[in-house]
């Protein structure tokens, strides 16, 4: 989605353009890309840049970008840590193994990746001899393309390469096989007795609609408006403080009515396209302002989505410019509460509504919902911890376990600040 605000001639006022796009679900159904020497992929999104994009969202909108931080944090609370028993035999191997990885970033991005994309890929490497595992470090997801699944649905290898640009030449891309999430243990010992020594292994959420790359819950924030409005917002009031000239229109312009009119009159240059869009919005100024423009009418298409929503290929709301000076606070703690609410993230936590006359929580309240945050993280660390099973389990750490405590906000009476406070359940 992209804004640009225009000035309206004699008006003393601005329009707001926004061209919208598609996020998470496409319209086009999406077919496998060869690289060479039969090398194939699945785009993630209809252009191959959709984790990109979402990333762009995330970074221009502050409250998103809290609560995904605050998301990644509670997931890793105490952070991971393996706990032999006492005077075990191996004890030292596994400090050893935690010395050369660096297992609290790898955790902390593990988590980042889970509540970005719902999934992230672990790579583990293999002692020569192929009796260990000596090595476990983190690939981005953002830059991991799934290979086609074969006929049994398991998908045999990823690709590891910066999507960001052209991809063509197998020299720009690492390919890593991929142990079957469905038997782990049993994926590993096979293929590590064929003598492969690095593999992938992915750590998905389950959801109701994944085939290759999840649809995050939050996927909704971008469907709706309360996205638009909390941005449209920043920009009204950006607009006033520069030039006191309201925004007077917001026009919504489809990414479709491009493509459609560009393709209608064979425009392919980028900078006729561009030259285009100046045209058709001095086009759309020039009809909203002026007395001779007084009582007509626009025409413009729209379809229904499958979903029921209606999609226009142009969409003219005027703004309601009568209020002044510290306007639109409510408007803009509404549309924060909504993007936090979509989160699931509670606003007093991250701090994010603005102003003193907002109802505050207590500090007994504040405690008891970064508790249940935490808690409400349990099914992300318990599908991260598999791995970790896998590991303890073939590398013969009898009674290990993979723990990672809470942290628990105390009280003034117990003189610290912080306690870790372990489950009833020591793997999780």
């Amino acid at each position: 989605m992209t804004f640009t605000v225009e000035d309206l001639p004699g008006c003393n006022a601005s329009a707001a353009f926004i061209t919208s796009d598609l996020v998470f679900r496409e319209d086009k159904d999406i077919l496998p890309v060869t690289i060479a020497d039969g090398l194939q992929y699945i785009p993630w999104g209809a252009n191959n840049l959709m984790p990109f994009e979402i990333m762009r969202k995330f970074e221009d909108d502050e409250t998103l970008s809290a609560c995904s931080a605050f998301q990644a944090e509670s997931t890793y609370a105490a952070g991971l840590t393996y706990s032999p028993p006492d005077n075990a035999p191996f004890a030292s191997e596994i400090e050893e193994f935690s010395l050369d990885n660096d297992i609290p970033a790898y955790f902390l991005g593990v988590c980042r990746d889970l509540k970005m994309f719902e999934f992230a890929v672990s790579v583990i490497i293999l002692s020569e001899d192929g009796s260990r595992i000596v090595g476990i470090h983190r690939k981005e997801a953002c830059y991991c393309r799934f290979a086609p699944a074969s006929s049994d649905g398991s998908i045999p290898y990823l690709l590891y390469a910066n999507w960001r640009l052209p991809v063509t030449t197998t020299s720009k891309v690492e390919k890593i096989e991929i142990l079957d999430s469905r038997s782990l243990r049993s994926s590993l010992r096979r293929r590590a007795a064929l003598g492969v020594r690095k593999f992938a292994v992915v750590t998905k959420i389950p959801g109701a609609d994944s085939l290759y790359y999840p649809i995050p819950a939050y996927g909704s924030i971008f469907r709706g408006r309360w996205y638009n409005i909390k941005r449209f917002i920043a920009i009204a009031k950006e607009a006033k403080l520069k030039n006191s000239a309201p925004i007077k229109y917001l026009i919504e312009i489809s990414t479709k009515y491009w493509d459609d009119l560009f393709r209608a009159e064979h425009i392919t240059a980028p900078e006729k396209k561009e030259e285009r869009r100046c045209a058709v919005k001095q086009q759309l100024i020039d009809f909203l302002t002026g007395a001779r423009n007084s009582g007509k009418a626009l025409f413009s298409n729209f379809y229904v989505s499958p979903d029921g929503k209606e999609i226009h290929d142009i969409k003219i709301t005027k703004i309601e410019d009568d209020k002044e000076g510290g306007d639109w606070s409510s408007d803009h703690a509404e549309a924060i509460n909504m993007l936090c609410f979509a989160m699931r993230v509670h606003s007093n936590l991250v701090g994010s509504v603005p102003g003193k006359s907002q109802s505050n929580n207590s500090g007994s309240d504040k405690r008891e919902l970064y508790t249940i945050a935490q808690a409400l993280q349990t099914p992300y660390r318990q599908c991260a911890f598999h791995l970790h099973r896998v590991i303890i389990d073939f590398n013969r750490w009898t009674g290990t376990k993979v723990e990672c405590p809470l942290l628990q906000l105390t009280t003034l009476d117990e003189h610290k600040d912080i306690k870790k406070v372990q489950t009833a359940d020591p793997s999780i």
